[in-house]
């Protein structure tokens, strides 16, 4: 009898698949760079909506986007830091706050997380928060989550690297829904 499970263990196991090996990802970098993007924005926030155009100078210590309708009248453009963000609107306002979340929450209505954007637009996490990734079968990141923020990623085709439309969603009472297609690279 032990025979005959010894017997039935080994041609089990003989049987067993070997799972495949885990596919190694390469690590997601945090190191910030200089870019420039254009594309279409919107975002929304119950009845409180903005969108547009919109064209992106990035550098690790300033940045600067301008919004424009979509026959390229200029609505706002906005600048900033890490210890200020301003904006000038197309009627000659000008706001200023301590934090972009700040600045656009009060010209727009919407909170729109360009800090954490920043890092977002190119599918990698925002450097010192947490964050959880998961990865298509071509190992792009498909969506990430941090600072609350679930954002999903869509690439143009099978060899693309980079996301041309980035959906950004902040769930909860008041959720906030945040859409970027992007045009142009430089």
């Amino acid at each position: 009898m032990k025979r005959a499970l010894v017997v039935v263990a080994l041609a089990l196991a003989a049987c067993a698949t070997v799972p495949p090996a885990p596919v190694s990802q390469p690590p997601l970098s945090t190191a910030d760079s200089p870019f420039v993007l254009g594309g279409r924005i919107s975002a929304h926030r119950g009845d409180n909506a903005v969108a547009g155009s919109f064209s992106w100078q990035h550098d690790p210590a300033h940045d600067t986007i301008e919004l424009s309708t979509p026959l390229g009248q200029t609505l706002a453009k906005l600048e900033g830091n890490a210890s200020e963000a301003t904006v000038q609107l197309s009627d000659g306002r000008r706001e200023s706050a301590p934090t972009w979340r700040a600045l656009t929450q009060r010209a727009f209505g919407v909170t729109i997380p360009v800090d954490g954007l920043a890092s977002w637009i190119r599918a990698r996490p925002r450097p010192g928060a947490p964050f959880r990734v998961d990865r298509d079968a071509a190992g792009r990141v498909s969506e990430l989550r941090q600072d609350g923020w679930d954002i999903v990623y869509a690439y143009a085709d099978d060899s693309a690297q980079a996301p041309f439309r980035v959906t950004l969603s902040y769930p909860g009472a008041d959720p906030i829904e945040v859409r970027v297609v992007v045009d142009r690279r430089g």
